[in-house]
């Protein structure tokens, strides 16, 4: 295998609504778009579990204590800047609050917001395990007993390509709504911004421009990568223990259980994806890359500002005065786009 190694950059990120949240060396940066123009920008206190407990940071460990920490945060974040957004539709419609809306604020407020995002949490899991997990097996299960011949040695491939089909057919559809179109384009600017910062280029939207959108660290390849391993190590376990075929339950269990494992590995090989390129780690990420012609778009300078300050911020390369010094203070920072965003780089 090739030694060329690529520029590394241990950043990453993740596209909001009007917004995204970048972390680096400075900790996490939270940057939204406003509807007066102007981008708010603000420190998030983040203390990683490996921080804490070393052996959570050690390999094969770290892929899934990343994982969920990296969902629980971005979920956070996600709420943050709908929460913001919403705020800003309803003093451009300059509407009267009404009683019931004024009673819910006062009393209910950011818990209000919290059970609302905790349900739909519930909600997207449930279905995430119906879609992946029963329904493949399910319908494995119904085409077996329909079939002359028996396909049970099929049964972990049949089921690999059906969450491959899902996945893609789920991002298709809603990659094709307006707003979350957007949000897409936000996920564009935030990789084409980190490519601009490992190419050690200068943060401007010039130089952003020019980068390409699809990054191999994506958690969309992450995704696509995972399912690929699933199916492998799916046609091990059915081959050493076949039995399990024949128990629906027991096997959706045992699918499950292997999810934090595979994980594991698919995150150690997309970090060498990230750090080498050879034609071994790009086959690895290839399906990941063509599936980020979904989930990624092209944004607009607006759009690549945002994720310019973001990184600047949680690099540490804004000045001292616009980034509160004590992160729990959550001090919001109102910044106004500074003309040299938009300078061209020579």
């Amino acid at each position: 295998m090739s030694k060329e190694k690529k520029q590394y950059a241990a950043v990453g990120g993740q596209a909001l609504i009007e917004g995204i949240m970048m972390m680096g060396k400075a900790g996490a940066a939270l940057s939204l778009r406003r509807a007066d123009g102007s981008i708010t920008t603000r420190m998030k206190p983040f203390v990683r579990a490996r921080d804490k407990h070393k052996w959570l940071g050690w390999p094969f460990i770290r892929g899934i204590v990343n994982l969920i920490e990296s969902q629980v945060f971005g979920y956070k974040c996600m709420m943050e800047s709908m929460e913001a957004t919403t705020d800003d539709l309803i003093a451009e419609a300059d509407e009267p609050e009404g009683k019931l809306d004024a009673w819910l604020e006062k009393h209910l407020g950011e818990k209000l917001v919290a059970a609302v995002g905790s349900i739909a949490l519930v909600l997207g899991l449930a279905l995430a395990f119906v879609l992946f997990a029963w329904l493949p097996t399910q319908l494995f299960s119904w085409i077996n007993a329909a079939a002359a011949p028996d396909l049970t040695s099929w049964k972990a491939l049949f089921e690999g390509v059906l969450r491959v089909a899902i996945f893609v057919g789920y991002m298709f559809v809603v990659s094709r709504t307006k707003d979350i179109h957007r949000v897409f384009q936000y996920h564009g600017a935030e990789h084409k911004t980190i490519f601009c910062l490992e190419a050690g280029k200068n943060l401007t939207v010039a130089n952003v421009r020019r980068q390409g959108r699809f990054h191999p660290r994506c958690g969309t390849s992450f995704i696509f990568l995972t399912i690929m391993l699933s199916i492998a190590v799916g046609a091990i376990v059915l081959t050493v223990f076949p039995w399990l075929s024949s128990y629906n339950a027991l096997w959706i269990a045992t699918k499950i259980a292997l999810l934090p494992i595979i994980m594991g590995v698919g995150y150690e090989l997309i970090q060498l994806a990230g750090r080498y390129q050879n034609w071994f780690t790009h086959a690895l990420i290839l399906p990941g890359l063509w599936m980020q012609r979904l989930t990624t778009a092209e944004p607009d300078d607006s759009m690549i500002e945002v994720a310019i300050q973001a990184l600047k911020a949680a690099e540490g390369l804004l000045p001292p005065e616009l980034i509160e010094a004590d992160p729990p203070k959550l001090e919001e920072i109102q910044l106004q786009v500074v003309p040299e965003l938009r300078a061209m780089d020579n």
